[in-house]
């Protein structure tokens, strides 16, 4: 009998292993069960004699490669403890079903929509995998490890005649509704925008409970879409009234005592270039040509750590902010308004604090002497992009003498940094015209010209020869000293070979040889492209082959910039980092010892992470804005671009307005559709018709959804 068993087993082994993923994924649904093998076979639909005889032989199997445990003579439960189990967050798509990022692994693990268990966006998972149908490797949730949120907006649905309702929320990443009993309302009525909290989701349940906490509005409404983003991100959009109170208490006097400690700049003529429709002004420069024929720059930043202390509430309400989030129609600032847009702004014609990098530069823009330190400044003019760009074209106006200097020694800067590897990714961002009501009447692109390069050439250097400062003793040799750094990790050489081997087919070359061969490679590739039909296509595939710039105490250098060592400096009044390097810089100006990495370290991780959401929030604010804008156009043919594909459809872009919209393969009605990864297309079966990333292709809009920030287009032969 035992021979048979193991004849049977072996001659049907890839037939037993299926029948374990299907007791595994059973299993998994109440993990803390203990099963028999007929609860187990009914379970998975095995119930004649030979389909049961099957499932015992694939309950040995998996008993002995201990993903099960027996607990008593025929009873089984899964091991939680077994290798197969993994630990991830999980990351759901629009489809349902979800990935696992697991560190360490290459690879995510898929996870099919009926495995996710009750594991919401986000969060921390452990997950058993198995091979399915011997392809990749899958995974089903055992447990939720930690939940990465509670709270998420959504619309009330009531229950006709109940006293209970649903959530629907927003996100579809989002894979259930939230239901609502009866009391836990909290004032919102039946189709209202809400923030609901979720308080328990017992085993079994198909829906977690929750109440609501927030009523935002109704759906569609411009705030109620705008505080539903700020709220869906947590990103809080008021300052509570303690931390406006201790902003209100603060000295603004300029006082001699202080002047007294720093280096005084007032005399020399100083000025802030910026955007047009900026309130905070939190860096300017300062140019004085000296007896030696050299000039002396300075580069001058809000010394906001002036103001805001460790230890204090308003530091603490900056620290969980960590940024400024820029909305299409508003800014939802790190610091109160008080000291973000009066305190700490250096604006035209007023005495201001400033920690400055100040450079000694000759006509070739080699640095001869840097001093760094705290200043008081007194700046004389406050540009627009705009009006500086015009001093550069025109040569004419006010300062133009001096803007001349700075832009003839920031183009000698840009074009060094460039021939030293950093890669010039140059795309334009959508902007819209709004009337008194917040209702876009209008979309632009912001370009960047040279007055834009100007201020970013002299933003670099200052973050870079700062970081260098801290980090490199006087003989160059590494100073160990704790900082926090900008970073930039070198891009995945799986994604740059599928770039090159990509671009290749379009008749394009690039040297994957070393760092610097990839950087110039990128830079020639993206110059040659500009103007020809496959630019967004290629453009977007090289973006999406670099790294994620985050914050670190390690320095591991920029890839981007081609900079060993870069910390953000230069804005302290949007970002919680800079304020950080500032604080650092002081101390070691103060001849302070290294403090403690493991405790900065937990801070960059958090400020990267907010960045991440505010990134999030702001695209979202555009998505809205774009959608709103074309719900004017519904019927309307457009020209665009495919920007994107997937599994279950393509993305479109109209380039005069960068709205984009979806285009489902189920709506494609003249074939059947298939999506290939590898050429970023889908083609069809029957004609080999391709819609391919960066074709062309003409579309009409037919539908515009507020609510999911989301535009339906439709193929126009």
């Amino acid at each position: 009998m035992s021979k048979k068993r193991k004849y049977i087993s072996q001659k049907n082994d890839h037939k037993l292993m299926e029948i374990g993923r299907l007791i595994l994924r059973f299993m998994n649904e109440n993990s803390s069960k203990i099963y028999n093998y007929k609860q187990i076979a009914d379970g998975i639909d095995y119930k004649n004699p030979r389909q049961r005889e099957m499932v015992i032989q694939a309950l040995h199997k998996l008993q002995s490669s201990e993903k099960i445990k027996e607990t008593d003579k025929g009873k089984y439960i899964i091991n939680l403890n077994i290798a197969g189990t993994l630990t991830g967050v999980i990351d759901f798509n629009q489809s349902g079903n979800a990935y696992v990022n697991v560190e360490g692994m290459e690879d995510d693990i898929f996870i099919h929509s009926k495995n996710v268990k009750d594991a919401l966006q986000g969060d921390k998972v452990l997950i058993v995998t198995y091979t399915y149908k011997g392809k990749k490797l899958e995974g089903s949730v055992l447990e939720v490890l930690e939940r990465t949120r509670t709270e998420f907006v959504g619309t009330l649905q009531v229950v006709t005649h109940k006293d209970f309702g649903f959530v629907v929320c927003d996100k579809k990443t989002i894979n259930t509704d939230i239901f609502i009993p009866k009391g836990k309302f909290g004032g919102a009525e039946d189709g209202d925008k809400v923030v609901v909290k979720m308080t328990e989701w017992k085993p079994g349940d198909k829906n977690p409970e929750g109440e609501i906490i927030k009523v935002l509005g109704s759906p569609g409404e411009h705030e109620t879409e705008i505080h539903s983003i700020l709220a869906e991100y947590g990103l809080p959009y008021e300052f509570p009234e303690e931390v406006e109170k201790d902003a209100d208490k603060i000295n603004r006097e300029i006082t001699d005592d202080e002047v007294a400690k720093r280096r005084d700049m007032r005399n020399v003529c100083t000025f802030t270039i910026d955007p047009k429709d900026a309130k905070d002004f939190d860096d300017a420069l300062s140019i004085q040509k000296l007896k030696n024929g050299n000039w002396e720059i300075g580069v001058h930043i809000a010394d906001v750590s002036h103001y805001v202390v460790p230890g204090t509430i308003l530091d603490d309400e900056a620290y969980q902010r960590a940024t400024s989030v820029y909305l299409v129609d508003r800014v939802v600032p790190m610091l109160p308004e008080v000291l973000s847009n009066d305190v700490c702004s250096l604006r035209p014609n007023e005495d201001k604090y400033t920690f400055s990098a100040v450079f000694e530069l000759n006509d070739n823009a080699e640095i001869q002497k840097q001093w760094f330190g705290r200043t008081v400044i007194h700046s004389d003019r406050r540009f627009t992009y705009e009006e500086a760009q015009e001093r550069i074209e025109t040569q004419q106006g006010d300062l133009t003498e001096e803007i001349l200097v700075l832009d003839k020694l920031a183009k000698i800067m840009r074009d060094e940094r460039i021939k030293n590897g950093a890669i010039t990714f140059d795309r334009s961002e959508v902007r819209f015209n709004l009337d008194e009501n917040n209702q876009p009447i209008g979309v632009y692109f912001k370009i960047s010209k040279d007055s834009n390069h100007l201020i970013e050439e002299f933003m670099l250097l200052a973050n870079k020869k700062v970081s260098e400062f801290v980090s490199l003793t006087n003989k160059g040799n590494v100073s160990n000293n704790t900082f926090i750094y900008r970073v930039h990790d070198d891009p995945d050489p799986a994604k740059l070979e599928a770039l090159r081997d990509f671009v290749s087919t379009f008749g394009y070359q690039m040297n994957l040889a070393n760092t610097k061969k990839v950087a110039e490679s990128l830079n020639k590739l993206l110059h040659d492209v500009k103007g020809k039909g496959e630019e967004n296509m290629i453009e977007t595939l090289a973006m999406r082959s670099m790294s994620k710039a985050v914050y670190s105490t390690e320095p591991i250098g920029h890839y981007g910039l081609g900079f060993e060592y870069y910390s953000h400096f230069t804005s302290p009044i949007r970002r919680y980092p800079d304020l950080l390097a500032h604080r650092l810089l002081q101390h070691y100006l103060d001849g302070g010892k290294s403090p403690d990495r493991n405790e900065l370290e937990e801070k960059a991780k958090h400020c990267s992470a907010m960045e991440r959401l505010a990134a999030d929030a702001e695209r979202d604010s555009i998505k809205f804005m774009q959608v709103k804008f074309m719900e004017k156009h519904l019927g309307e043919n457009f020209t665009g671009v495919i920007s994107g594909v997937a599994e279950f459809g393509f993305w479109v872009e109209i380039p005069e307005n960068g709205a984009e919209g979806l285009i489902k393969l189920r709506d494609l009605v003249d074939d059947s559709y298939m999506y290939d990864k590898a050429t970023h297309a889908v083609y069809g079966s029957r004609t080999g018709k391709k819609y391919q990333l960066g074709d062309q292709v003409r579309i009409k809009v037919v539908k515009a959804n507020l609510i999911q920030k989301q535009l339906d287009f439709k193929i126009v032969e």
